[in-house]
């Protein structure tokens, strides 16, 4: 496994998104409009998502880890007792992932190319 990308809540796009601009981070995916953006960072990925003031930093925080049969984990984990919140889906944005909140409730998503 490594990580693939970190997603991170702003409450407001178009602010954030001109500071990753300015710090040299290439737009990938979104935008100052969008609900969601994607930068380029290496071979890795930094995305903001558009969230409310009043979430809290735990579950406005995404780690996203890259694997390479995202059902064989999903199946391992169900299969070790642990919850995933929904099977694996595929997403328009390229992969088939599925989520899990650790035992403090931060959400981590496991995902796979296609």
């Amino acid at each position: 496994m490594e990580i693939s990308a970190i997603t991170l809540m702003t409450t407001c796009m178009p602010t954030a998104v001109r500071f990753y601009q300015q710090v040299g981070f290439e737009l990938h995916r979104g935008g100052e409009d969008a609900r969601f953006t994607t930068f380029q960072v290496g071979q890795h990925h930094l995305n903001l998502r558009l969230g409310n003031a009043d979430e809290s930093p735990a579950s406005s925080t995404l780690v996203i880890f890259a694997v390479n049969d995202v059902d064989a984990v999903y199946r391992m984990f169900v299969e070790r007792g642990l919850k995933p919140e929904f099977a694996p889906r595929d997403a328009d944005w390229g992969e088939r992932y599925f989520h899990i909140c650790d035992p403090d409730g931060h959400p981590l998503s496991f995902a796979q190319r296609l």
